[in-house]
């Protein structure tokens, strides 16, 4: 049925190709930016590294995993069979939910706000749905779930950061010989590591990889024995190594030797105090944000082309089939182009602006964020990574001095209210959109 005005439709295709660029640009300047946010602001990575990494796994992860994430937002936020015999007015939908978002995310990014790319996009569709159908067939139960996360995301996250941080803090830093301690327990931090983050990409994983196939017990059994290999390998391998450098830093810093800082209830920086312990956090939190950076690619590649998607399978007239794989490094490259160009800025929000960052704290933030998602997506918990991130910035600022001076309450304030409006503002540009299309098609 599509083939006989197809070439009405090109035009909407082609346009759609443009504006997913720049929606994948925004992504990458806002989403990715943060996934790094803190290793750049702990100054465990410098801006030029953390753009490298996150180019090369955001890419990975959207090939790889890339596949079955555009479902939520092509298929659970309204019914596609409203549009059945309706092709054009879905494609020309896409279009201005593509506009919609992308106007967003980049607006967002220039005001250094981190939102979550996955409210924008939906926020975006559900415009266009409106304008198009009104609220027929709109999933409520759905859209509850996503203003939810606005509250649950940063509290969750939040707690289980300063848990963790709390622990380091009394079991390590704490100790007379934190160093010492923190070699002790740094195969325990790697297999945990390394088990939350590779749990999190097998279970339910990509079908390109052959991870769907992958039972739960399978999953939690494989995540387990690499955990298990890795603790051994750096027991074995790094923590002699550690150690020995550990050596030569008290050595060069005999005058803390003779007088130990001891913490306080006003300490704020005890990481910084411990300079072997904080060593120690350093190629922990790269580790986070790489495994971070991959599933983020993964996961929230369908935030900048699932729209473009949908377009094109109903363009090519092929709408049971799977995304291909070239539309996914498509994304890839804006994503990659929005990172190195526009990055900073919200690298800057998370890792300096909002409070100060340590490689020890920035680790339990990383960490914390990856357990939260990890266990939240398990549970059916609606959760946005963005928000997470954030909600671990604050509670770990605030648990690492014991009170807010250190973090900018203003500024977190106005990330919450970015939030908020992300969905309705989303929508309401996506409707415009749509209307202005209406407006050039209808005579």
């Amino acid at each position: 049925m599509i083939e006989a005005y197809s070439n009405e439709l090109t035009w909407i295709a082609v346009f759609s190709f443009i504006v997913a660029f720049f929606l994948a640009f925004g992504v990458g300047a806002n989403d990715v930016a943060n996934s790094f946010g803190t290793s750049v602001g702990s100054k465990v990575l410098t801006l030029r590294q953390a753009c490298i990494l996150a180019t090369v796994f955001e890419t990975l992860g959207a090939l790889l995993m890339g596949y079955k994430v555009s479902d939520t937002v092509r298929k659970d936020i309204f019914d596609l069979e409203m549009y059945t015999d309706e092709e054009k007015l879905l494609m020309m939908g896409n279009l201005a939910a593509l506009f919609g978002s992308a106007v967003w995310n980049i607006t967002a990014t220039v005001l250094k706000l981190p939102i979550s790319g996955t409210h924008s996009i939906i926020g975006a569709v559900l415009g266009f749905t409106c304008v198009a159908k009104g609220f027929r067939g709109i999933r409520w139960k759905t859209l509850g779930f996503i203003i939810a996360s606005w509250f649950l995301s940063p509290l969750l996250s939040g707690l289980v950061s300063v848990a963790i941080f709390l622990l380091i803090r009394r079991f390590i830093l704490s100790k007379e010989k934190p160093g010492e301690a923190g070699l002790t327990a740094l195969p325990f931090f790697y297999g945990f590591t390394v088990f939350v983050n590779v749990i999190s990409i097998v279970l339910d994983g990509s079908p390109v990889l052959k991870l769907d196939k992958v039972p739960a017990w399978g999953g939690v059994t494989i995540s387990a024995v690499i955990a298990i290999i890795v603790a051994i390998v750096i027991r074995v391998k790094l923590v002699p190594k550690e150690r020995k450098k550990g050596n030569t830093i008290r050595e060069q810093n005999e005058l803390a030797l003779e007088n130990p800082i001891a913490l306080d209830e006003n300490e704020e920086e005890s990481d910084d105090s411990r300079p072997e312990v904080a060593n120690l956090f350093k190629s922990l939190q790269v580790m986070t944000a790489v495994f971070g950076s991959f599933a983020h690619g993964g996961n929230d590649v369908s935030n900048a082309i699932a729209p473009l998607v949908s377009m094109w399978l109903i363009y090519s007239d092929n709408q049971d089939g799977e995304t291909p794989a070239w539309l996914l490094i498509y994304g890839g490259i804006g994503i990659s182009a929005g990172l190195w160009i526009m990055g900073r800025k919200v690298i800057e929000t998370m890792g300096k602006d909002l409070t100060k960052i340590t490689p020890t704290s920035g680790f339990t933030i990383e960490i914390g964020t990856a357990t939260t998602v990890l266990l939240a997506s398990k549970l059916g918990l609606p959760i946005s990574t963005t928000h997470c991130k954030v909600g671990s910035v604050v509670f770990v600022g605030c648990a690492r001095t014991r009170s807010t001076k250190d973090v900018d309450l203003k500024l977190f304030r106005s990330i919450i209210l970015a939030w908020v409006v992300t969905l309705p503002f989303t929508a309401l540009f996506s409707a415009i959109m749509l209307l202005g299309l209406y407006a050039m098609t209808v005579p």
